[in-house]
Parts: structure tokens; C-alpha cells; sequence
């Protein structure tokens, strides 16, 4: 189970948050074009609830972000988060000055708001830098992280602070993901699914085995079954795989079964002769794959069995397409096993961004129990890593 953590929910309630000086630390990294108009303001919008939070408590409010990789110490034009307070200005209904250099002071009074410019231009935030770390600790009576995105990075706005500032909580966002995370790995109902697909085994190896030791079922797509395929012996053409992981996709294979969990193996594929948006879509045997073929997705019939494993799953954690649903023609399998969990009343959580990509195109996100925000961060979670940002928190929880 998850150590306790401080919530900024408890500290608003309890009225602790009245005239305090409260600094959130945001995942407001969102996707722009050329022109630099924000393409997805997903992240915007998750961002909201906590600053409402502070603000309705009676707090005086600073909130900062990364966006993109500014170099350290240099400013320019592209890295600045104007159009980000533009967009929360539009969502929250009211004014949000911009501010930049704010390491040294930063003026604002209960009731207010003000955004705090791309906090990786500061040098020291990459390296968590002490001296910076304890300049931001001194702008704040309350430091908030709800940047679940970056929980995996030990930086001066996401572990320095929280070492430093007289309170450390987390956000309802973060506070969020990480109910929802030890739901699903700490005490999950049964039986527990983990779906892991990928183009690459070596990629996702230590996530693989982590799971390996946990799950009941473990569903692997993508390139990574076809390495799995190669374990079983069963030809698989000129497919994506690491024929040098084949011994440990069969220890992988061998440790669930020892356990009495299993390796679901697709017995049906459908391939292509090339990869490529035109490419012609041939359902066939996994035993029957030709020198010339590369499985692009998983067959019908192996789509039936995953989707009877998620209609009687208790927990189902999602991370990877089975296919190249990008292409329709290679996307049947994905389609089917998105709506298969959507269908399913087990607990499931989803993360990654391919899996994001396949919810939205197959339009379940709201039959998902809990899509995570944290590509890097979800998948080392899954890992069994420690996330630094989260260790600090439960650190300062403890006393």
C-alpha cells in the first residue's frame, strides 16, 4: 500500500488555507502548433479543480509549469506560458497575470491568482538545485504538487520544495492518480489484468516482469507478442521483434505459470507485406505466417478470448494498443479490446500515449474507471519504481 500523503482537499476543509500563500506546482505542458495555438488543453482543465480549491479557501495563489525543453538560464518568446494563461483566463473567468523572474519575490494577495513563467528556464530545476529549491520555499506557506506527469523527476519545482516549504500536499490530480494506481496494484480485486503492448520488449522489460509477479493475466501486443510468439516457437516473417529476448519472454511465460497465471498468446494474426496505410490485411494462423509477412494486429479469435478475460477481470490496467490501429485495417483488435473493457465492470485504468490515442479514436473515455495523466510517470509506477516527487511528500507526511 501507498505511504499517507497530505491532501490539499484536507487543508481546505479544515480553513488552514485562509490568507496562506499557496505555490502549485502544475503539469501544464500542452501540445502547440507552429503558430503556437494550444492544440489539446487537456491538461489546462485537469489543472483547475486545485486552483479553485486555494482560491475558494481563501488562499493567495502561485502556479507554475514546464512547457517543452527551454534551456536553462535563457529565455525566449516560444518557451513563455502566455498562451497557457490566455486558455486559464478563458476557463476560470477571470485575468491571469503572467510573471517572469519570480524566483526572488512574487506579490500577490488572498482571493488572487498569478501564473508563474516556464519554471525550467530557472537554472538548478533540472538538477534540483538546493539554493533553488529553498528560494521557491520561501515564496509559500503551503507548496502543492498536482503534476503527476512529472512525479518520476526529482526537480527543484517537484522534490527541492517539497523539502523545503513549511507545508507539502498533494493536489486533487495527483492525490487522484495515485488512489486510482494503488487501487489497481496495491489491492485489486480479481482477477488482475495487466495489458502491456508495445513495439519493444527491451523497453518494457522491467515493466513486464514487475507484473509478471502480480497480474493473473498478462496480455501482451504489438511488437513485444511477437517477440513472445518467437518463444513459443511460431513464426512470425519479417515482424518487428527481439529475437535476443526470447529467453526472457520465456521466463516471463514460465514464471506465471508457476504462479498458476498465464500468458494469453495470440493464436491468430492478421498481417501485411508492408508497412504502410494501403497495405492489403490477411487474417491467418499464427502457425501459418509466411517469410514475407509482418503481423500488424491480433486475429478475431484471439480478440473473442481477450475479451472474455476483460468481462471477467477484476482489475484491468491498460497500457499499450494490440495493433497498429492507426491504420483501420490493423485495428480491429485494439477496437475490439477497447470495447470489451469499456463493457467490462472490472476497475480500469489506463495510461500511455498511444492508449489515450486508441480511447478517444474507439470514443470509450468516459466507460474507462480512470485514464492517467502520466505517460513516464504511469509506466514507472507499473515498474514498482519509487517516484521521487511522491516519496517527498509521504516523507513530509511523516514527520
Amino acid at each position: 500500500m501507498l505511504s499517507p500523503f497530505l491532501r490539499l482537499a484536507d487543508l481546505a476543509a479544515s480553513g488552514k488555507l485562509q490568507g496562506k500563500r499557496v505555490f502549485i506546482r502544475a503539469d501544464l505542458n500542452v501540445p502547440q502548433d507552429d503558430a503556437g495555438k494550444i492544440t489539446d488543453d487537456t491538461r489546462i482543465r485537469a489543472s483547475i479543480p486545485a486552483i479553485s480549491m486555494a482560491l475558494d479557501a481563501g488562499a493567495a495563489v502561485m502556479l507554475t509549469s514546464h512547457l517543452g525543453r527551454p534551456t536553462e538560464g535563457e529565455w525566449k518568446a516560444e518557451d513563455s506560458l502566455a498562451p497557457i494563461a490566455a486558455r486559464m483566463a478563458e476557463l476560470l473567468g477571470r485575468v491571469v497575470p503572467l510573471q517572469a523572474n519570480w524566483t526572488e519575490g512574487v506579490a500577490v494577495e488572498a482571493g488572487q491568482l498569478v501564473l508563474l513563467e516556464n519554471c525550467r528556464v530557472n537554472k538548478g530545476e533540472k538538477k534540483n538545485s538546493d539554493e533553488l529549491a529553498q528560494k521557491m520555499a520561501k515564496l509559500c506557506d503551503v507548496y502543492v504538487n498536482d503534476a503527476f506527469g512529472t512525479a518520476h523527476r526529482a526537480e527543484a519545482t517537484t522534490h527541492g520544495i517539497a523539502k523545503y516549504a513549511k507545508i507539502a500536499c498533494a493536489g486533487p490530480l495527483l492525490a487522484a492518480e495515485l488512489d486510482a494506481l494503488g487501487r489497481a496494484l496495491a489491492s485489486p480485486k480479481r482477477p488482475l489484468v495487466a495489458i502491456v503492448a508495445g513495439s519493444k520488449v527491451s523497453t518494457k522489460l522491467t515493466i513486464l516482469k514487475s507484473l509478471a509477479e502480480k497480474v493473473d493475466q498478462l496480455v501482451v501486443g504489438g511488437g513485444i507478442a511477437n517477440t513472445f510468439l518467437l518463444a513459443q516457437d511460431l513464426p512470425i516473417g519479417k515482424s518487428l521483434a527481439e529475437p535476443d529476448l526470447v529467453n526472457e519472454a520465456r521466463a516471463i511465460i514460465d514464471l506465471m505459470a508457476s504462479r498458476g497465471a498465464s500468458v494469453p498468446i495470440p493464436t491468430d494474426v492478421v498481417c501485411g507485406k508492408a508497412f504502410a496505410a494501403d497495405a492489403v490485411a490477411t487474417t491467418k494462423p499464427a502457425s501459418e505466417v509466411t517469410a514475407d509477412d509482418m503481423i500488424f494486429d491480433i486475429g478475431p479469435q484471439t480478440s473473442v478470448v481477450l475479451a472474455t478475460i476483460m468481462q471477467r477481470a477484476g482489475t484491468i490496467v491498460w497500457n499499450g494498443p494490440v495493433g497498429v490501429f492507426e491504420f483501420d485495417q490493423f485495428g480491429q483488435g485494439t477496437k475490439a479490446l477497447a470495447e470489451a473493457i469499456a463493457a467490462s465492470d472490472a476497475f480500469s485504468i489506463a495510461g500511455g500515449g498511444d492508449t489515450l490515442a486508441a480511447i478517444a479514436k474507439y470514443g470509450i473515455t468516459d466507460k474507462v474507471s480512470y485514464i492517467s495523466t502520466g505517460g513516464g510517470a504511469f509506466l514507472e509506477f507499473l515498474e514498482g519504481k519509487t517516484l521521487p516527487a511522491v516519496e517527498i511528500l509521504q516523507q513530509r507526511a511523516a514527520g
